[in-house]
């Protein structure tokens, strides 16, 4: 009895304490990659210092969206020698960087997050460091060299501000993959988005990833920044669907001007737009030979992205930009929302240094995200249907089929009005619109759509 008793005081003096492993995500649950709702946290566009505790302090809004995943952008201290301030020019992989607080506040933010049912994976930059690296000093063998015997950054890259590591080194790869396990036993993260992953041997990521997932009680979601399809045999749950961005980017601004084939003394020729049904190509071809059960990520901007230009822009207003990001998300799932595009915030993004959000600027916008992820959630058939594509020049039409489910999208990918003739089985039905949760009833001729008006029904 008395054995009893203790063992109640000590199980009660955990929970009041927090407990041995307050960090540890055991209750949390590891999304499926189809069931991702990713959000991007870029800590420079919520405060100029101690952007931890900023970043807590939204943490319901982003919970709000839908979000189960939030990717960190690097935390790390960052170098100072060659610096650009780029976050990606990593000092030291097990300190963060003061700018955005302390190694506590981010164990904090990982607690909170995981309240919320958040998982939370950080960027890993595994391909060089800063010039100023302890690692340098103490072991330069780990780095490449050129002839002269100088270590060099990574060739043809133009990143002057990191040197670049040798993976044929086994001391090197082992510290690096130490370096990762810390943050997953230490700290409590879920996982990781791999920066730069094609530039990193595909035997490293092998015994990475068989390292990583052999951490008793701990599930991990891993993501490749890069289009490699051997990231999946390695063990990557996503990579990058940088084709499906390239070909929806032809889609809005195919209208562009050639010399190619113009006639004499014509100068420049005008060229027709691009078929939006050229976006089921993408698609099909960046999922062709890929395991089941495996994603691209998909997105409509992100961290380097909106350094270009902002989503509003590059898809002419705030109705095209929606529409891209429907399009973008429904086809075949893997979301990324960047954090800052949920307020329709109009300007570029540098993130070598801060920049002001205002994240109450446009809720309509918010809402309208707030909508189409609950709609996202709630429909598995968007998730993880089968897709039946049904081609034309200027609308995206197609349905996701699941368990008997069907779900119809309807995407005016132009800036002007356009017919279009639904399916035959869809004409004159009585549905319900799974984002506004509307009834409505199809047209049996031809529907007149706005420009860049969309709509999602079951």
């Amino acid at each position: 009895m008395k054995r009893f008793f203790f063992a109640i005081s000590m199980a009660m003096l955990s929970i009041a304490c927090g407990g041995p492993d307050q960090n540890d995500c055991s209750s949390c649950n590891i999304p499926s990659p189809e069931d991702v709702v990713m959000y991007q946290i870029n800590p420079r566009n919520f405060a100029p210092e101690n952007s931890f505790n900023a970043v807590s302090s939204h943490l319901d809004s982003i919970k709000r969206l839908g979000t189960n995943v939030i990717w960190f952008m690097p935390i790390y201290e960052i170098g100072t020698l060659k610096s650009v301030n780029s976050p990606y020019s990593i000092r030291d992989y097990r300190s963060v960087n003061p700018e955005f607080g302390t190694l506590d506040d981010f164990k904090n933010l990982v607690v909170e997050s995981h309240k919320r049912g958040i998982i939370v994976i950080i960027d890993w930059v595994a391909n060089h460091t800063s010039w100023d690296s302890q690692w340098i000093y103490d072991h330069p063998e780990w780095y490449t060299h050129n002839e002269a015997g100088e270590i060099i950054c990574p060739e043809g890259t133009g990143w002057n501000d990191v040197a670049d590591l040798d993976f044929s080194n086994p001391a090197m790869c082992q510290e690096m993959i130490d370096a990762m396990k810390f943050w997953v036993e230490e700290v409590g993260v879920d996982g990781f988005r791999c920066d730069a992953a094609d530039f990193v041997p595909y035997e490293f990521w092998v015994d990475c990833l068989q390292q990583l997932r052999s951490i008793e009680g701990r599930e991990l979601l891993m993501l490749a920044e890069g289009q490699r399809k051997d990231h999946f045999d390695a063990g990557f749950d996503m990579n990058y669907a940088w084709e499906w961005l390239s070909a929806l980017r032809r889609v809005y601004n195919g209208n562009t001007f050639s010399r190619q084939d113009a006639a004499p003394g014509q100068g420049r020729r005008r060229m027709g737009p691009v078929p939006v049904s050229s976006l089921f190509a993408a698609d099909s071809s960046e999922y062709a030979g890929l395991p089941a059960g495996r994603v691209k990520l998909r997105f409509t901007t992100n961290h380097d992205e909106c350094v270009k230009m902002s989503p509003i822009r590059e898809f002419f207003s705030p109705e095209g930009s929606m529409a891209a990001f429907v399009a973008t998300t429904f086809i075949h799932g893997g979301v990324l929302i960047y954090g800052s595009q949920e307020v329709g915030y109009p300007g570029k993004i540098n993130f070598f240094n801060y920049a002001e959000i205002d994240w109450q600027a446009n809720p309509h916008i918010y809402k309208e995200y707030c909508d189409l992820m609950a709609a996202y959630n709630s429909e598995p058939a968007l998730r993880k249907g089968s897709l039946v594509p049904y081609p034309d020049n200027n609308v995206l039409v197609f349905e996701r089929v699941y368990e008997g489910d069907k779900v119809l999208v309807v995407i005016n990918m132009r800036d002007t009005q356009q017919h279009i003739e639904l399916p035959e089985a869809w004409k004159g039905r009585a549905c319900t619109n799974v984002v506004s949760g509307e009834a409505m009833t199809l047209p049996v001729g031809a529907d007149l759509l706005r420009p860049f008006e969309y709509y999602v029904v079951k």
